[in-house]
């Protein structure tokens, strides 16, 4: 379908959007401190910073305000052309949503139930949504699911070993960061073509974090399950725990259930691990043994986390390491390498430094790449596509 697609991504306090004709993304900005002290930064295809509207006042007190008040101005940006759509990030879709699909809405009202499974993110992802689609009613909208890639997990990797009544309500491994694996799936035909047919283990490092084994570009097993909240820790979430520790914080320390809520999603990870900082940069800067200590939990988790995927694939033929830490962060991916040696993998020190597509020797049996993910390009292709469908 001809014209421009606009890609938005919600959170709690920012919009990040983007404007693409084609693949070429030629605008790329985010409205962030919405609530606080907004803040807005745009720069167009050549990295140049693009003045925008005043939004100081009336200041927007939402994600789904900022929407709106952008739109006159995106629209500006068009140059005559149309803007045919816009697509969604939205974290959950559920057991039943396996691809990208036109916003209805009976659909936001469905994807409004999942909201319990990704508190902090299903809300303020549909919330745009809904305010643009009373606002301006013409304006296609596509939700792009990050679950959706998973669905090709087999049923044996989706099962809990729980009552198969509670199963069939929806209690099963659903896995996230999708669109991000989908892209990456995409890429390594060309960025990585020796091990793209393969067993490949993705890294999705970042202030959220999980691993998916990917079996010929297609997802098998991935360490988020129920909801984003399991598997590797994250900057302020827990990952993986014995659910008997959820029972002993309710029943033994007396804690309510919004207190466990913010604990295990807030609290925790590598903000309540270090009790410093959530962000890497912070925690590999500092000096304190706290810091140090936490980033060593990190290390562990991720290249168990490897080897449990490796398992899960029957083998392995490559890692690639993506994300805000996966990509920026050597001494991250360093360390993970020199974990995993065990596995075949020889770091090459310099390429790691250099942040090279290829990060491991020419004699590594097992080869680690760094392939820069791209999940908004995924989610304009995918928009497009159910568009013109």
């Amino acid at each position: 379908m001809a014209g421009v697609v606009g890609v938005v991504n919600a959170g709690s306090s920012s919009l990040k959007f983007s404007l693409f004709d084609g693949d070429h993304c030629f605008l790329d900005g985010q409205v962030d401190g919405i609530g606080v002290r907004v803040g807005f930064r745009a720069k167009d295809a050549a990295g140049a910073v693009v003045a925008g509207p005043d939004l100081s006042w009336p200041a927007p007190k939402s994600p789904a305000e900022a929407l709106m008040t952008l739109l006159p101005w995106l629209r500006e940006r068009l140059e005559g052309r149309p803007l045919t759509g816009l697509g969604h990030r939205v974290v959950h879709g559920g057991a039943t949503h396996e691809r990208p699909e036109r916003v209805t809405p009976a659909l936001l009202e469905e994807l409004g139930r999942l909201s319990p499974l990704a508190p902090l993110h299903q809300p303020h992802n549909l919330a745009p949504i809904r305010t643009a689609l009373e606002n301006a009613p013409g304006l296609p909208q596509v939700a792009c699911f990050d679950t959706a890639f998973h669905h090709t997990m087999p049923p044996v990797v989706q099962a809990y070993a729980i009552p198969s009544r509670l199963a069939a309500k929806g209690i099963r491994r659903y896995g996230f960061h999708g669109l991000s694996y989908e892209y990456i799936a995409s890429a390594l035909p060309k960025a990585a073509p020796g091990i793209a047919e393969g067993r490949v283990v993705v890294a999705h490092l970042g202030n959220g974090a999980s691993l998916c084994g990917l079996r010929a570009g297609r997802s098998i097993a991935t360490t988020m399950g129920f909801s984003a909240l399991d598997g590797l820790p994250m900057g302020t979430r827990c990952g993986e725990l014995d659910p008997a520790v959820v029972l002993h914080l309710l029943n033994q320390e007396g804690m309510t259930i919004s207190e466990v809520e913010d604990l295990l999603y807030r609290r925790s990870g590598m903000l309540g691990l270090s009790g410093i900082s959530s962000d890497f940069r912070g925690l590999l800067a500092s000096r304190e043994p706290a810091a140090r200590f936490a980033i060593e939990v990190f290390i562990h988790r991720v290249a168990r986390g490897i080897g449990s995927l490796a398992a899960a694939l029957g083998g392995l033929d490559g890692l690639v390491f993506t994300a805000g830490v996966g990509e920026n962060a050597a001494p991250v991916r360093a360390m993970v390498c020199e974990a995993c040696a065990w596995l075949g993998i020889e770091l090459d020190p310099e390429a790691n430094a250099s942040h090279a597509g290829r990060i491991t020797t020419a004699g590594s049996r097992i080869p680690a790449h760094v392939v820069p993910t791209n999940e908004n390009l995924m989610i304009a292709r995918h928009t497009r596509a159910a568009l013109s469908a």
